[in-house]
């Protein structure tokens, strides 16, 4: 071996090591996950340490006919297996399936050096999120209906990081790391040669949280993108999150955009709520303040409405490490609908619309949790439903799949993009086993 290549490997093997004193020597938690969820979690003070908690779980992958556990009622499948890291979905009206096979884009040179930048990038590579991406949108169709995708072929290609995908009556778009593009589409089609149009450009650069997400209003008139911040809390300076930490709306007939929500440090998840009319997203809070805190939420989205980031959280709950603090911007801090655990990396959103699994899983919100690294014992790592009565959340979440975690601790899989299949089914983005698992009642 090389005596470069020999030593990255002793580097790779002493951070390695080094991830598991940190582990050792960091805070625990002193609350239960679900004290951190639903309308009014526990915020216990916050927890710093000298060195952050570093808890991930390793990827290995799924063994051979290994899969997530459904819940009572439910049963799971694999409706395509064998991808390059599937984080985001979308149903197109014909029933096809789309899948963004996608990691994070690099970064530009001379960005997010340091010890922490490479001690982070050691835990991203442990947890399978180090991949080059594919970049490309994959469609699957499942033409007999049988609930496995029996036709796999690439829709669009030599993408930048795409995430995520919304059609307006014949055109596509399609988020990525820098713009958003726009493509023409006719229904079935299996491969689009034809050259994308830049709607807009998207802020990028470093890139700390680089997914776009897309989803359009429901006369096509708008479409609104999720930009993350591009810091855990803004310990770079204000400068480099310009535009970000956000949602945008875009109008489609021009391309002009604005901002529509501020202080959403990583908005991801969008979904509409049953009226047509009210934005929901799935957000992920800060790291770093203990395994307690910051839960994730989702929440409904006011138009011009600032959730916090990064001068505090939960509403008016202050971050004492953010200077120069900014009283006026905390008091009109908008509190989140909903709590869905402290450091669970809630991705995925997806309204049950008109799924035909069983209840207790009808009229409510479907949750993709990631999974967490900064918290001890591990959060997330799982497909759960939070029920909704009158528009807004109404009971305890319930988890839909699970077992993402074996016995180890280790990662047999991680849930990211949820969305409901043109049967009703509710599919699964796993971007460590590299599967879609479709959900569907128990037979």
């Amino acid at each position: 071996m090389p005596p470069l290549r020999i030593a990255r490997a002793m580097a790779a093997s002493v951070a390695l090591a080094a991830l598991g004193t940190l582990a050792a020597c960091g805070e625990m938690a002193t609350l239960p996950v679900e004290a951190g969820m639903g309308p009014a979690p526990t915020l216990p003070a916050p927890n710093t340490t000298l060195i952050p908690t570093v808890n991930t779980a390793r990827a290995v992958g799924w063994a051979d006919g290994a899969h997530p556990m459904a819940a009572a009622g439910l049963a799971v499948n694999a409706y395509a297996s064998g991808l390059d890291h599937p984080r985001w979905l979308y149903v197109l009206p014909n029933g096809d399936v789309l899948v963004a096979e996608t990691n994070a884009p690099p970064k530009p040179e001379g960005a997010g050096g340091g010890l922490k930048a490479w001690a982070a990038g050691i835990v991203m590579k442990r947890a399978g999120a180090k991949t080059p991406s594919a970049n490309r949108i994959t469609l699957l169709r499942d033409a007999d209906h049988d609930g496995v995708a029996e036709t796999r072929s690439v829709l669009l290609q030599d993408l930048n990081s795409p995430f995520g995908m919304a059609l307006i009556g014949n055109q596509l778009y399609v988020a990525n790391a820098d713009a958003v593009l726009r493509f023409p589409y006719e229904a079935g089609q299996t491969q689009i040669t034809t050259p994308g149009v830049r709607v807009t450009d998207l802020p990028a650069g470093i890139n700390h949280h680089w997914t776009k997400n897309l989803i359009a209003n429901a006369d096509g008139s708008k479409l609104y993108v999720s930009v993350g911040s591009n810091s855990n809390v803004a310990e770079n300076g204000m400068d480099i999150e310009e535009g970000r930490a956000a949602i945008w709306e875009i109008d489609v007939a021009s391309g002009n955009k604005r901002l529509y929500a501020t202080g959403l440090r990583n908005p991801v998840g969008m979904a509409w709520a049953p009226d047509g009319k009210t934005l929901w997203t799935a957000v992920n809070e800060r790291d770093e303040l203990g395994s307690d805190l910051v839960p994730d939420y989702m929440t409904s989205v006011k138009d011009g409405g600032f959730y916090g980031w990064p001068y505090s959280y939960f509403g008016q709950h202050v971050d004492t490490r953010v200077t120069p603090p900014r009283p006026d911007l905390v008091a009109r801090a908008i509190v989140p609908d909903y709590a869905l655990g402290p450091h669970t990396a809630s991705l995925g959103l997806a309204w049950s619309g008109k799924t035909r699994l069983p209840a207790p899983f009808t009229g409510g919100m479907f949750v993709g949790q990631h999974g967490s690294w900064n918290r001890d014992p591990r959060s997330g790592y799982k497909v759960i439903f939070v029920p909704f009565s009158d528009g807004a959340p109404s009971g305890p979440a319930r988890d839909v799949l699970t077992g993402f975690l074996n016995e180890q601790g280790q990662a047999q899989g991680r849930p990211v993009g949820v969305a409901i299949d043109s049967r009703g089914d509710l599919l699964t983005a796993d971007d460590v086993g590299n599967v879609i698992w479709r959900v569907g009642p128990q037979p």
